[in-house]
């Protein structure tokens, strides 16, 4: 309410909401929506602003709410950020932004959830610990309102006890605090501005409801530190308990904490009770990391996991990478949201940055979660398609600008975003039906042995084992899809070449069911072996790992390079298109002459040197005229930590043995990192993504400098690599002097080269090879197909 003066304070419209919101009658739910919404964080650390709509590129995308539509999403969390709107006060406001989304969104038909404070402090003028913090995002609140009085549904602050912790408690976030004091006001603070800024919005628009979010991961431990997690378990309830006027309830413990020294005033904790704002909907924002373990051995951890109380050090780490009996998980901690305080409940954000089979098997369960929980009667609302155009650097807890992007339902490194699998999955749930892919078969990576980062411990906490969330019901329910006993395959094809069992690998580790077959198993340029294969293995796809890779010998064995290159693909795609099912090759930088003076993009017309180059650009034409939904990644340079004989690892090897390693200094290249190309190739297959893809890391550099980077990171004398000019090598086979690769249908769809190199030499350090093998590879008189151009093994059966 307004007082006399003109300022936001204390009123009492919010304590007569306290129960606006009653829940429905079991029985009587409509039926359960998709809502979505894309990450806006625009947190402070120290003078620096991380502005999370500005990465992403939505600044730029006024036709990303129609893309939020089309998902069939019902609402969609929008930001209309006070640090983004009025950075700079009311009277210097720019609303063209919001203006325009909300306006589309309301022609759409589509309710907007307005979000105000995302993870913020507000402009550089105030921050969390700002007393006067609550009446000046009221004031902003009522011009929000004002502008858009058609909008309902409000967050005005956005997790306001894990802001509270990372600003207040953890010192990542301004105002940089690093104890009990600091978070205690911090939290506080937010609180009083959520229910000011509800009191200012319903003085416009006396319905608006309240969408409260929070994060209400479980603290799990060791039995000697079960009462720091009975304490953090306790603590993660506080924004709902004070919001809904519960302080009174609140265990001496707690009371005892937010009491204590440098904390609140008894009347501070009895005017949360006395005006209490309860939440019309309950939004739980839930990620797999959200669940902690805690364990004073501290040696079993790396020190960036160690921490403590006020009483001993521990190791603060990730439930579900330690806990042998599994982690509570979605459906068990909506439950006990729901029995705690029948309100209705929403999925607010459920967000999992990872390959795209696991962003489908997470939303799979969190939406099976929501769905049985209805059945028992819960009033569970909606699951939130989040972060629908992904995030950047939450790795780093948006504490540095390393460009490390996670898609979502759309992939913001295409213009425009690129729908992937999540966009299909999610518009077939929001449609109420089934949706079934063959990646769904296979387990999240949360529920198998693997995930076990450290030595498996039992909990003391008490999380529910994930048998007993749903894990052990037959399928997913709401996802209309039932894995199979016998999950359906991809056939991989170059068993003894480098990528394809990098492949291999890669399915293993992503749950993917998998054949690796060797030319015995499948000829590939043989129509009846061909036949057979499909036949016998019904895979749901295709993955040809297998060529001819000899450069230089291809000058002189033409139609066996032919044979493998260009009409093996050809045949196989042919099959797999007559079968209805995906098809995925590789071809190479070499399909380039080299003339442009700038990289080569995927619409560039090949214009191949040699025979190898021609057996390529061939097997590319001939591949989709047979099959147009086939996937042709072009690539180039490969190195990787599990084969010996590509050019990074021989030229270390050498290096390391002190020898010379001579290496071309005119021949640009986009050295590509196999386990980078693996993932991204096998990301494209199940979004079903088609054509051409350029798909190398981001970065172009020559042979020697190539050589010199590696070595200088892996600590070795770079001094050792001479460069020389290609014509020197004396190569049968020539090769353009410049075959750098970009794309321009994704940019940065492989990580840079230098997040490439170190993640190769934390794999695999520097070895010391036999000296005599390193003088025979290095003659440069010898054709050395592992140090050519393409890379090393790159395909087999050759």
């Amino acid at each position: 309410m307004r007082n006399p003066d003109g300022r936001w304070g204390d009123g009492e419209r919010s304590a007569r909401r306290s129960d606006a919101a009653a829940p429905h009658a079991p029985g009587r739910l409509a039926p359960l929506e998709l809502w979505a919404g894309l990450e806006c964080t625009v947190n402070r650390v120290g003078d620096r602003y991380f502005d999370q709509v500005e990465r992403g590129g939505h600044d730029a995308r006024a036709d990303d709410m129609d893309r939020l539509a089309s998902l069939g999403a019902r609402a969609v969390r929008v930001p209309v950020l006070w640090e983004r709107v009025a950075p700079h006060g009311l009277t210097h406001a720019s609303w063209r932004a919001t203006d325009e989304r909300l306006a589309r969104l309301r022609a759409l038909g589509v309710r907007p959830i307005v979000g105000l404070v995302h993870h913020g402090s507000g402009p550089r003028e105030t921050s969390l610990v700002d007393p006067a913090f609550p009446e000046k995002l009221a004031r902003f609140a009522h011009a929000v309102a004002e502008r858009y009085p058609w909008v309902e549904d409000f967050t005005p602050v956005n997790e306001p006890l894990t802001t509270a912790r990372f600003s207040g408690l953890y010192g990542l976030w301004y105002p940089h605090g690093r104890d009990d004091r600091t978070f205690v006001r911090a939290f506080r603070t937010q609180l009083r501005a959520i229910r000011l800024a509800m009191e200012a919005i319903r003085d416009v628009t006396p319905g608006a409801r309240l969408v409260q979010t929070e994060d209400l991961g479980e603290c799990h431990a060791t039995p000697e530190l079960d009462y720091q997690a009975r304490f953090e378990n306790e603590r993660r309830w506080l924004t709902y308990d004070l919001l809904c006027g519960r302080a009174a309830a609140l265990s001496p413990l707690m009371q005892g904490y937010l009491l204590g020294p440098g904390g609140l005033a008894d009347a501070e904790l009895a005017e949360l009770d006395d005006l209490p704002c309860a939440p019309d909907v309950l939004g739980v924002n839930h990620y797999l990391t959200s669940e902690r373990f805690l364990d004073a051995r501290l040696e079993r951890y790396p020190p960036h996991t160690h921490g403590g109380n006020h009483r001993q050090r521990y190791a603060d780490v990730e439930a579900v990478r330690v806990c042998a009996s599994g982690v509570a998980g979605p459906e068990a901690l909506l439950r006990a949201t729901w029995e705690r305080y029948h309100r209705p409940l929403a999925v607010t954000e459920a967000h999992l940055g990872c390959t795209r089979e696991q962003q489908l098997r997470w939303l799979a369960e969190v939406w099976g979660a929501a769905e049985r929980l209805r059945d028992d009667g819960c009033d569970v609302r909606a699951v939130t398609l989040w972060s629908a155009f992904g995030a950047y650097d939450w790795v780093s807890l948006l504490t540095r600008d390393d460009g490390h992007y996670e898609p979502g339902a759309f992939d913001v490194r295409s213009s425009p975003p690129r729908p992937t699998a999540l966009a299909r999955m999610a518009r077939d749930l929001a449609a109420g039906g089934a949706h079934d892919h063959p990646a769904l078969d296979g387990e999240g990576w949360w529920r198998i042995p693997s995930r076990f980062a450290y030595e498996p411990v039992h909990s003391a906490g008490r999380g529910m084992r994930a048998a007993e969330c749903g894990e052990g019901r037959p399928g997913r329910a709401g996802t209309g899809h039932i894995p199979r006993s016998t999950p359906r395959p991809l056939l991989i094809t170059g068993a003894t070449g480098t990528l394809g069992r990098a492949l291999a690998r890669a399915c293993t580790q992503r749950g993917l069911a998998f054949q690796l077959l060797s030319r015995r198993e499948l000829d590939i340029a043989d129509a009846a072996s061909v036949r057979a294969a499909l036949d016998h293995w019904r895979p749901w796809a295709v993955v040809n790992a297998a060529g001819y890779v000899r450069v230089d010998d291809a000058e002189r064995d033409v139609e066996r390079c032919r044979r493998e290159n260009a009409h093996g693909p050809a045949l196989l795609a042919a099959a797999c298109a007559a079968r209805g099912v995906a098809f995925v090759t590789f071809s190479s930088d070499l399909v380039f002459d080299g003339a442009r003076e700038t990289t080569y993009v995927e619409s560039d017309r090949p214009a191949p040197l040699n025979v190898y180059g021609a057996s390529k650009a061939e097997a590319e034409a001939r591949v989709l005229a047979a099959h147009p939904g086939a996937l042709v990644a072009r690539t180039s340079a490969f190195f990787g930590p599990d084969d010996d004989h590509n050019f990074v690892t021989q030229a270390l090897g050498a290096i390391a043995a002190g020898l010379p390693w001579p290496a071309a200094s005119d021949a640009v290249i986009s050295p590509t990192y196999v386990p980078d190309l693996c993932d991204a190739a096998l990301d494209l297959l199940v979004d079903g993504e088609s054509g051409i893809w350029h798909l190398a890391n981001t970065g172009a550099t020559t042979w020697a400098e190539l050589a010199r980077r590696v070595a200088e990171r892996a600590g070795l004398d770079e001094s050792l690599v001479v460069a020389r000019p290609m014509a020197t090598f004396d190569l049968p086979a020539r090769r353009p002097q410049n075959s750098a690769l970009s794309s321009e249908r994704a940019a940065g769809l492989l990580p840079p080269l230098d997040d490439a190199i170190r993640r190769y030499l934390d794999a695999r350090p520097p070895r010391r090879p036999d000296r005599s093998a390193l003088v025979a590879a290095m003659d440069v008189g010898e054709e050395d197909p592992d140090a050519d151009a393409v890379g090393a093994g790159a395909f087999g059966d050759d």
